[in-house]
């Protein structure tokens, strides 16, 4: 038996092994085209373009994503905005609103409803397009606020390039210091979009459509086959199809779009199940396209199918784990050759210390909140696994949308809006996974075992904080659910 257990240890920390040193080498690539600067082109015409805002359920952000929308910069008979409204809450009526509003004052913008969900989002992009008149598609998700200068900062790059399909802008943050893990999110985002995306671009390797806060060009989207509505990202589906098809995209990083980051955990968990199920979907979609992609270089080819399958590393982590406790029990002896794999770390390390390095003055200070984030990466694994298994099984495929509160401020609270999640039941799984690494731990010390105690720490402490911290935030809403069913009676 244990030779069996080693055997999936081996494979789980090679495997991992590999998708660290491939994030090192992303810093790397980051780090050799870092003074690299995009001019924005002079801005010659202003074509027509469609604003899409896609939302579901969201009555604590409409208003503020349609006067962002409104307030855009450009031609008023050269944009049109689309609320593509699938709500079943007041949502709509709020909407309606503020699009009668601006309908009054002049803008050309539409509340479009569909008799049903089919498709989700992808669906409901489809079907505005349908209506679209603009040549140009900017889409926008509920919980961000454009710039007014943003299609000005965007759009030139279009008319300066005929073969470019996608301008992806960065995100930034309304409410990054709302708490240590709204923090620990923003610094995640950073790491992805000032290193991992820039570093993709500027090395002409596939990057993707970040499903919000970017321009498509309306022939892009129809010739690389349309929205699909078979994955639960449809922005890394249609990205990838449109590369394939030799389309150009083009990320910038000057371009700013702030959004909210969720405030609760069981939000961020969904999010990130509905990021990590989507994305499996994906690899398993177009990954043997992209490996055999003619005319396209192996390396690029290879980073195609490591950027679409980075979910996977969720559950060669609870592999890992799950393996090295009974070796560690058994006091087995693992090659020693394999401690080297553990600088494998350094490459998530370096990429946040860079991002951090390049956006903000105050750069070390923010930093520290990288433990927080260490922790909630571990923690989360169970939750993304699950989303891993589900696509690989083809179970289900409910695009469950992540709550927005229109938590902007310290004093804003979210907790008691009615769109907080309760509890969920793998927060038993997290705390149990917590008890099995500390028995890991404890073998680790009593074996002298001392290049793996640092990992069954991490993990215990991993799995503890993000069930700890799900138990925490689901504790209001027990309550205001207890007071309701009362009222109710």
């Amino acid at each position: 038996m244990s030779w069996l257990l080693a055997f999936i240890y081996f494979l789980a920390a090679s495997a991992l092994a590999v998708y660290g040193f491939n994030i090192l080498l992303t810093a790397w690539l980051y780090w050799r085209r870092r003074a690299e600067t995009i001019t924005t082109p002079a801005l010659t015409d202003m074509p027509r373009v469609t604003v899409q805002l896609p939302i579901y359920n969201e009555l604590y952000v409409v208003e503020r994503l349609i006067d962002a929308a409104a307030a855009l910069d450009w031609r008023r008979d050269r944009l049109q905005i689309q609320v593509l409204d699938d709500s079943d809450d007041e949502t709509t009526a709020l909407a309606q609103a503020r699009v009668d509003y601006f309908r009054r004052r002049g803008v050309d913008i539409a509340l479009y409803r569909r008799a049903d969900r089919s498709g989700f989002k992808a669906g409901a992009l489809a079907a505005g397009l349908a209506h679209a008149t603009g040549d140009y598609i900017a889409v926008f998700d509920a919980d961000f606020v454009p710039p007014a200068d943003f299609l000005q900062q965007t759009i030139p790059h279009f008319l300066a390039r005929p073969e470019l399909g996608l301008a992806q802008a960065r995100w930034s943050h309304l409410n990054a210091t709302y708490s240590a893990l709204t923090r620990a999110e923003a610094l995640a985002l950073d790491g992805h979009f000032a290193v991992e995306q820039a570093a993709r671009a500027r090395n002409g390797l596939f990057f993707n459509f970040n499903g919000t806060a970017g321009v498509w060009r309306r022939a892009c989207i129809e010739q690389s086959g349309g929205w699909h509505g078979d994955t639960l990202s449809e922005d890394l589906d249609l990205s990838y199809r449109a590369q394939l098809r030799g389309w150009k995209f083009l990320f910038l990083s000057d371009v700013v779009a702030p959004a909210e980051l969720p405030p609760q955990i069981h939000a961020y968990k969904r999010q990130q199940f509905r990021w990590a199920k989507g994305s499996t979907q994906v690899l398993l979609k177009l990954g043997r396209q992209v490996l055999t992609a003619p005319g396209v270089s192996r390396f690029k080819r290879i980073e195609g199918v490591l950027h679409l399958s980075g979910y996977l590393m969720n559950p060669l982590m609870l592999a890992l784990l799950i393996a090295l406790v009974p070796l560690l029990l058994l006091d087995t002896r693992l090659p020693d050759a394999m401690m080297y794999f553990s600088f494998a770390m350094f490459g998530p390390v370096t990429v946040y210390a860079l991002s951090q390095r390049a956006l903000y003055p105050d750069w070390l200070a923010r930093l520290r909140y990288f433990v927080v984030l260490l922790l909630l990466g571990t923690g989360i694994a169970l939750n993304n696994s699950l989303a891993v298994l589900e696509a690989i099984a083809r179970r289900g495929n409910t695009f469950r949308r992540t709550p927005k509160f229109r938590v902007e401020r310290a004093d804003d609270a979210w907790n008691t809006k009615r769109y907080a999640l309760p509890l969920g039941w793998e927060v038993f799984g997290e705390l149990l996974l917590a008890a099995y690494a500390c028995v890991g731990a404890i073998a680790a010390w009593q074996h002298h075992s001392i290049w793996t105690l640092p990992f069954m720490v991490l993990y215990a402490l991993g799995f503890a904080f993000v069930g700890g911290l799900s138990l925490w935030h689901a504790g209001p809403v027990h309550a205001r659910k207890e007071i309701e069913l009362a009222t109710a009676q």
